[in-house]
């Protein structure tokens, strides 16, 4: 993994694309180097919001050094970022965390499953699976709370794309294994990203299958770099150089082998 960097970095551009879901493409040479599951930490300039705030890459253009957010306004932090215009100076840190393991795909039929604000860094995870095209079949699931479905159009150049909403004004009425079931989806290797109970129902799915699941954990951070230990989970090993049942979300994962994690 490449050495993180806090650089300077300019908003190219930012639009609003749901209710309170904005989407923002920086300019830095940091996106040489990214991966899908990767995040970045954005610093705020207000005093008042010292902390920086971890957002997931959605999409990364090397060649052109952008990068690409999709946030959730959840916050002050990320309510000053929904502000910025065209030219303004960020600073920014990155890359950060470990990335989806696409060697695993491999030869395999793959469903990617994004929920909610889990959905962004699956643009960029279906982008890298199809340009290395090692998988036998990929498939996306997203699941909305209605029928704003965000980023769809940008996945489908890459993969089906079927989506799952909570009220069911889209798709499937349900949740995203709700849309593989009712879709007759067969997976072998699942990668998710979204809420908690998602990423907990999609670990009990998989283990009763006996289906390869790896899931990034969405948690609140504090330092994004592994030394506050803000953002621990349980583990079913013992760190071997902790020796306790627990890992460094920030660090360690955010993407985790499902079977690794107790959450």
């Amino acid at each position: 993994m490449e050495q993180m960097k806090k650089v300077k970095a300019k908003v190219l551009s930012q639009t609003k694309i749901a209710d309170d879901i904005y989407d923002m493409w920086i300019e830095s040479d940091l996106a040489a180097s990214a991966k899908a599951g990767q995040f970045i930490c954005v610093y705020p300039h207000r005093e008042s919001t010292l902390l920086p705030r971890p957002i997931s890459i959605c999409d990364a253009d090397g060649e052109g050094n952008r990068l690409r957010i999709v946030y959730r306004v959840a916050g002050k932090g990320t309510e000053e970022l929904s502000l910025y215009h065209t030219g303004r100076n960020i600073k920014i840190l990155g890359n950060l965390g470990n990335g989806f393991p696409l060697s695993k795909a491999a030869g395999k039929r793959v469903v990617l499953m994004g929920g909610g604000i889990g959905i962004p860094p699956m643009l960029q995870l279906a982008k890298e699976l199809k340009r290395e095209g090692k998988a036998e079949e990929i498939t996306v699931i997203s699941g909305y709370r209605n029928g704003q479905l965000f980023l769809k159009e940008d996945m489908e150049k890459y993969a089906p794309v079927h989506a799952a909403t909570e009220d069911g004004s889209a798709g499937t009425k349900g949740n995203v294994l709700d849309a593989m079931s009712a879709l007759s989806i067969r997976p072998q290797v699942i990668m998710a990203c979204g809420p908690m109970p998602m990423l907990r129902a999609i670990k009990k799915y998989a283990e009763a299958e006996g289906i390869e699941a790896y899931i990034s954990l969405e948690e609140r951070m504090a330092c994004g770099v592994g030394a506050c230990l803000g953002c621990v989970c349980k583990t079913k090993e013992k760190d071997e150089h902790s020796h306790v049942n627990n890992a460094r979300i920030c660090t360690d994962g955010p993407v985790f082998d499902a079977r690794d994690v107790e959450i």
